[in-house]
């Protein structure tokens, strides 16, 4: 009954020492830094860290940190993203 399924998206990453609370989804290539304490989803390509953890910028599926200007960002590996409100994706072009 208090069982509730944790999801961990392809490519997320969890630093050491950090607590993911049952139930709750890491997005794909999301990161949690260590000793994060997850209490709700993590969106994907989204960089968490403290307790609890809060958004603190967003990364590349590369792992670089991507630098938002006018709601793109274009990494070094060449991939583009767009973001909207908390929602980040890529471009395919």
């Amino acid at each position: 009954n208090e069982y509730r399924e944790t999801i961990l998206k392809k490519g997320c990453s969890i630093g050491a020492n950090s607590t993911i609370v049952c139930g709750y989804t890491i997005g794909k290539y999301a990161l949690v830094g260590a000793g994060s304490v997850v209490t709700k989803d993590v969106p994907d390509y989204a960089l968490v860290i403290g307790n609890p953890a809060r958004i603190n910028g967003y990364v590349c599926a590369c792992g670089e940190k991507l630098a938002f200007v006018d709601c793109t960002a274009e990494c070094k590996c060449g991939k583009k993203y767009i973001k909207t409100e908390e929602t980040v994706k890529e471009i395919f072009l």
